[in-house]
């Protein structure tokens, strides 16, 4: 579709040709890039329900981007968005409640909103789950349960994942000792950048 018909298709009120135009605009698509631009058409369709919108305004809330940053406008999207099933929204939520961005520090609640990302699979959220079903953080401990996202996380090619799977292959922890697959992973990690597998592997596998 043309950015002439998406326009006129969004002017009519159409949600999801509001959504695509302000894509348009924050990627400079047909038209000269434009954040507050983007935030107002993101901004009609947010209000009309429309999910992708919610989640990306709330984007534009957390991040300042063609409006000034609020971390409580950015929670009210980002929860609309999570409440309709958008998997980016859930783990966006759960950073904020990580964090306490415009609401209330609660671990609780972040791991609630990490679950229900990372079951769509969401690698970041399958990653900060197993980090804190590691250290016990608004779960129970389980270094089971922990293994098991940052596989899922691993699998996809995350980094932290990755360099944190190794290490529990290396010293058995929620898993069976196995050197190979802990330098496996560890090495994946490494060839990525991710400097704590990097040192690790230099002090604990002599590479």
């Amino acid at each position: 579709m043309t950015i002439e018909r998406i326009m006129i298709f969004a002017e009519q009120g159409n949600a999801s040709a509001q959504y695509n135009l302000g894509g348009c605009y924050y990627r400079g698509e047909g038209v000269e890039k434009d954040y507050t631009k983007a935030v107002y058409w993101c901004t009609k369709s947010a209000e009309q329900g429309y999910m992708e919108a919610q989640s990306t305004l709330g984007g534009h809330y957390y991040n300042g981007q063609g409006v000034e940053r609020n971390y409580e406008k950015a929670v009210e999207w980002y929860s609309k968005a999570a409440e309709q099933g958008d998997a980016k929204a859930q783990f966006r939520l759960g950073i904020c409640y990580n964090h306490g961005d415009g609401i209330e520090k609660n671990f609780e609640k972040a791991a609630y909103w990490y679950t229900k990302s990372a079951e769509q699979g969401n690698i970041k959220a399958q990653d900060k789950l197993g980090i804190y079903y590691y250290i016990g953080r608004g779960v129970q401990k389980d270094y089971t349960k922990a293994v098991y996202w940052w596989e899922k996380s691993a699998q996809q090619g995350n980094a932290s994942a990755q360099f944190g799977l190794g290490t529990c292959y290396d010293i058995g922890t929620g898993v069976a000792v196995d050197k190979e697959k802990a330098r496996y992973w560890l090495q994946k990690s490494a060839e990525q950048g991710d400097m704590g597998a990097i040192n690790y592997l230099k002090q604990n596998f002599n590479l």
